[in-house]
């Protein structure tokens, strides 16, 4: 489960969308979860699917790998669907006991478990083409506009692209301390709800304490580089827009009003 967090991972592949801006590729990913907040039928899903499969195509990364990030959400998805599915009114198709299934929850469990699933895909692939450091100068320069409101820009994308880069290195650790304490007898596969929790305990102590081990050393080594954020500080790989990008605007807009429009007509 924990090999399988996708999410802050970055897969290098030469494609059409790792060479696109990151800024373009932040706001084809604001569009996209727009869109999905936009859908409510099934005409609407039909053109976020193909939208995506297109664009997971473009990206060459595996469609296994990005999926793999969907087992992360099980739970967060079973309880969605199950809370949409038996707590919603409307025409009663099914009953067994105190639960019922009416058609407006079963069309709602339907389309909100598609919508958290495509969210994640949708993420996944940004930051699986997009390194931490194209991330970060593509936040900054997309939220350039705030500094005039004197909000602290580039530490506020420094410390999302940081939060990034741990996930990966977080991931490995667990992993590594979750295999030294199973063997010295830790079991965390067996047991109820409660015995699991307790059983975690060994495992979540040394991981916080080599979090902020890791915090600490970073903190240090950017104060002995002598840090002070972003003000005056030059790009080695300074950002500008290509061809390729304004077509991917263009198509970005084309996909919105898509939906949009197929919302309204259907």
């Amino acid at each position: 489960m924990i090999r399988d967090i996708t999410i802050g991972q970055y897969y290098p592949v030469d494609s059409p969308i790792h060479r696109l801006d990151p800024r373009t590729k932040l706001f084809g990913t604001m569009i996209y979860i727009i869109s999905l907040f936009f859908a409510d039928n099934l005409w609407c899903y039909l053109i976020a699917t193909l939208f995506l499969t297109l664009v997971v195509r473009l990206s060459k990364v595996p469609f296994k790998f990005i999926v793999k990030g969907l087992k992360a959400i099980v739970f967060l998805l079973l309880i969605s669907v199950s809370f949409n599915l038996f707590l919603t009114d409307g025409r009663e198709i099914f009953r067994l006991g105190f639960l019922k299934i009416t058609a407006e929850g079963l069309s709602l469990a339907f389309f909100m478990g598609l919508r958290l699933m495509y969210l994640v895909l949708g993420s996944s692939i940004m930051t699986l083409t997009t390194t931490p450091n194209q991330l970060t100068d593509g936040l900054e320069k997309s939220l350039g506009f705030m500094n005039r409101l004197h909000v602290p820009v580039h530490e506020v994308s420094m410390m999302m692209s940081i939060a990034l880069r741990f996930i990966p290195i977080l991931i490995e650790e667990t992993d590594k301390i979750m295999k030294a304490q199973m063997a010295r007898g830790a079991d965390f596969e067996t047991g109820n709800l409660m015995q699991r929790a307790k059983s975690m305990i060994p495992l979540l102590v040394p991981l916080f304490v080599s979090a902020f081990r890791r915090a600490t050393d970073l903190a240090m080594a950017m104060e002995a580089r002598c840090y002070r954020g972003g003000a005056g500080r030059t790009k080695m790989k300074p950002l500008h827009y290509e061809k390729r990008d304004r077509a991917a605007y263009a198509v970005f807009i084309i996909y919105l009003a898509a939906v949009i429009a197929v919302r309204i007509i259907m």
